[in-house]
This record gives C-alpha cells, structure tokens and sequence, in this order.
C-alpha cells in the first residue's frame, strides 16, 4: 500500500476543488493549448482518479465544447483514456513517469484479476511496478473504501514502506537490494521499518514465504497490506497486493489469496518460463 505523490495543486486553494474551481472560471480562459492540456491533467487527482465531461469542465474553467476537443486530441496521443466512468489518465502520462513500454502489457493481463480478486475479498486491490527505490502503481480497484486511501494511477510510494515494494526489493539480488537500502529512507509511520539491516532480515522473510511481503501500518496508520510479486526469470517486473484496515485482518488468509492470484497473474504474463524459486 502507498501513499502517492499528487500533482501539483492550486496553490492559492490547495484543498478546496470548488473554490479553485470558481477562481478559474472567473479567470480569463488561457489560450495556449499547453495551459489548457494541463489544466486538465490537473484535474485528476487521488479522490477522483476519474472524472466525466461535465466534472472536467466544472474543475477547469474551461468551455465546454473546448474539453471536449481538447478531450479527444488527449485520447489519440494516449495522454487520456476514456472509461466508463469517464476519463482518466492514460498511459503516456505513465510512461513519462519513469515506466517501460511493457507495463502497458503487464496492466492489460493483470487488471482483470486484480479487479475480480478485490471484488471478492472487497479490498482495495493494486498493482505496481518498481522504479528505482519507488514503488509505481499501474492499477487500483475497490469499492467506497479504495476512494479513503491516497494512491492513484501513476502515483509513488517508497518502497521500503510498502508490501508492494518489500516483495519486488525481495525478487532482485541481495546484493542489489541491499545497496538500494544503504542511503537514509523516510519514515512514514511510527511502524515503517528503515533500518537497513533491520531490512535485510525483513526481505529474507520474505523470500522464505514465496515473496509474500505484509505491511502492518508502515505506510499509513491504520492501513495495512499484504502483496505478492509477479515473476518470470527470477526478478518481479511487478506485484500485486490487497489493502485495508489493520485492526482485524487476516494475513495468513489474505495471504495465501494473494499469491495464488500472483501465480496466476505469472503464468499469464509469462506462458512459458513463469517459475519461483
């Protein structure tokens, strides 16, 4: 589970969509076709991931018929997506974040089940990819609950804090991981474990549960998940996880349903030479 880095805000109203609203609307409309893509991408953020025309017109300031051109233009070159619910960031907004041209695959195959095993459990479902010491997240599914947690599409989270990255991190080389450990790592709750050779051992665990990584409130209070990595030749290209409230959770139920998922997900991925060690 993450906490995610949103886009820039409306400094003069940070956490009050309708009054940034109202100055826009009130401002004069911008001319450039970069100031108006970027009031739109704007408009997205974690509690509203998707937004329909009538949202994206209210949020910008914009004319109506002018988003629904500028919408279309966006759709083409892939910076939008169109979904049932509306629209919502596309894949080059991704891709700009550091993410590979695979992962559009890897989200394609995985969302399904990632969809299906949060409807089931009726838990927030996510998957990421790791970028460096981040976690990325391709993908988030769940009820009322999922719109509570602060990740979206694009979003990061370090990974030292998150069951998503504590099992990609446990895929790679020890040597690799642990150099990726050995510089200061935030501290993100009173639980978030960032001592590296307290990491070390953590990882070591997890390698010795087929890559099941849990985080217990170490990314945000109160929060818990757990997570299992999607792997063809040894290393993770990604994982999966399941998040919710920590008091009460089963995590060695939770546990086993996440990993035979991951398996799935692998032997989707990767038909022929998908494996664990």
């Amino acid at each position: 589970m993450s906490v995610a880095m949103l886009p820039p805000a409306d400094t003069r109203h940070p956490h009050n969509p309708m009054r940034a609203k109202e100055s826009r609307a009130s401002a004069e409309v911008p001319v450039s076709m970069i100031e108006r893509m970027t009031l739109i991408l704007d408009a997205f953020d974690a509690s509203t991931p998707t937004l329909t025309l009538l949202g994206l017109v209210e949020r910008t300031g914009l004319p109506r018929s002018t988003v629904h051109r500028i919408l279309d233009q966006m759709i083409k070159l892939r910076w939008l997506a169109h979904t049932s619910g509306g629209y919502r960031l596309g894949m080059r907004a991704l891709e700009l974040g550091g993410l590979t041209a695979d992962h559009n695959e890897i989200r394609d195959a995985v969302s399904p089940l990632l969809h299906e095993l949060s409807q089931r459990t009726g838990m927030v479902g996510h998957l990421a990819v790791l970028d460096g010491r981040d976690v990325v997240y391709l993908d988030k599914a769940g009820g009322r609950f999922a719109a509570s947690l602060p990740t979206r599409l694009g979003g990061r989270m370090p990974a030292h804090a998150t069951a998503l990255g504590k099992a990609m991190l446990a895929c790679l080389e020890p040597n690799i991981a642990e150099a990726a450990l050995r510089t200061r790592m935030p501290r993100l709750t009173p639980r978030t474990i960032c001592e590296p050779e307290a990491l070390t051992r953590e990882l070591q665990q997890i390698r010795l549960r087929q890559g099941v990584a849990i985080d217990r409130e170490e990314a945000i209070a109160g929060i818990a998940c757990v997570a299992a990595p999607l792997r063809g030749r040894g290393t993770a290209p990604a994982a999966l996880s399941l998040s919710g409230r920590a008091e009460g959770m089963s995590y060695d139920r939770l546990a086993r349903v996440v990993l035979e998922v991951a398996h799935e997900a692998g032997r989707t991925l990767f038909p022929r030479r998908a494996h664990w060690r």
